[in-house]
């Protein structure tokens, strides 16, 4: 039986490789740092059922801070294949925060290198990384080969993480990597984040609800692709024989103003009648129009994104309605 550790398994992607992996077959194990994440989700139906899905799942609680623990639960579980997802995710809070961010996202991955450089038979390691890593890129798209250049404490934890994956490939023959990954959303992503808040207010007020969506702005623009895809692509990029790093996105860009268009179309409002702009929500940084390029993933993987823009959009709002 194959078997896979997640870290960040409660996560959207974490849950969606989750179950991936026992459709699959998998025997998985998922490391856990707040044990009331549990209490409501995807995997608590998963583990309260009488599935053999169920019964394959295994939970740990732990924290990287402790190696020692973690280490020992490595052990145990002897898995072949690592998917490293966990890692404090805001590239906004990042600059509030850059020292635990380096901490959560660039030291977390390196102890956890050292971890599996030490085990007699190392599992292939995926490490999911960023479009932030290029930060401020002189390419219209940028692809595997593009430099890194990031622009905020989050994208240099995250270009740290990916340059160390590739050292530990060439430097010590580990079959590590990173996964290049673009914005990619589903229901299951935290009101945090744009996409989400905006199908949560478009809902909200389509059912009468008082409120007034605000923004940082409108002219943004990201390269949204569908989560479960790109959980996808994690493990087509394990099922090689020798791993490497591969960008994931769908090539193709849409404004804030896009999305918040879409989002309040899907419920017959004009959203020009409930959106309004706050200039507290700007950040010191804004990000770039950071635009993916998939051809290597789409001729190696034959991976590639299959929801497009307007569909995802829909299927956010559908969500919160």
């Amino acid at each position: 039986m194959n078997r896979a550790f997640i870290t960040g398994i409660t996560g959207q992607d974490g849950s969606y490789l989750a179950e991936l992996l026992l459709e699959k077959g998998y025997e998985v194990h998922g490391l856990v740092h707040r044990p009331e994440s549990l209490a409501s989700g995807v995997l608590a139906r998963i583990t309260q059922g009488e599935t053999a899905a169920g019964t394959r799942l295994k939970l740990h609680i732990g924290s990287f801070e402790d190696t020692t623990h973690l280490r020992r639960l490595i052990m145990r579980a002897k898995p072949n294949e690592f998917y490293h997802l966990a890692a404090q995710s805001s590239p906004r809070l990042s600059l509030e925060l850059p020292e635990t961010t380096m901490e959560s996202v660039g030291m977390a991955t390196v102890r956890l290198l050292e971890i599996l450089r030490d085990l007699d038979n190392p599992p292939k390691f995926l490490f999911a990384s960023s479009s932030e890593i290029f930060g401020e890129p002189a390419q219209t798209t940028q692809d595997e080969t593009t430099p890194m250049q990031p622009s905020t404490p989050y994208g240099v934890a995250k270009a740290l993480s990916t340059q160390m994956a590739k050292i530990y490939r060439s430097a010590y023959g580990l079959n590590t990597c990173a996964a290049i990954l673009y914005n990619h959303e589903s229901p299951r992503r935290s009101v945090q984040f744009v996409t989400m808040k905006v199908a949560q207010a478009a809902a909200r007020i389509s059912q009468g609800a008082k409120q007034r969506l605000k923004l940082g702005n409108l002219t943004g623009q990201r390269d949204w692709g569908w989560a479960p895809d790109y959980v996808r692509g994690f493990w087509m990029m394990l099922q090689q024989e020798k791993v490497d790093d591969f960008v994931l996105a769908t090539g193709k860009l849409h404004s804030v103003e896009q999305l918040v268009a879409q989002a309040f179309a899907v419920v017959k409002l004009n959203w020009k009648d409930h959106v309004e702009l706050d200039a507290g929500l700007k950040t010191a940084v804004e990000p770039a129009r950071l635009c993916g390029n998939p051809a290597k993933a789409k001729r190696v993987l034959g991976w590639e994104n299959t929801v497009p823009f307007d569909l995802m959009v829909e299927r956010l709002v559908a969500s919160q309605l």
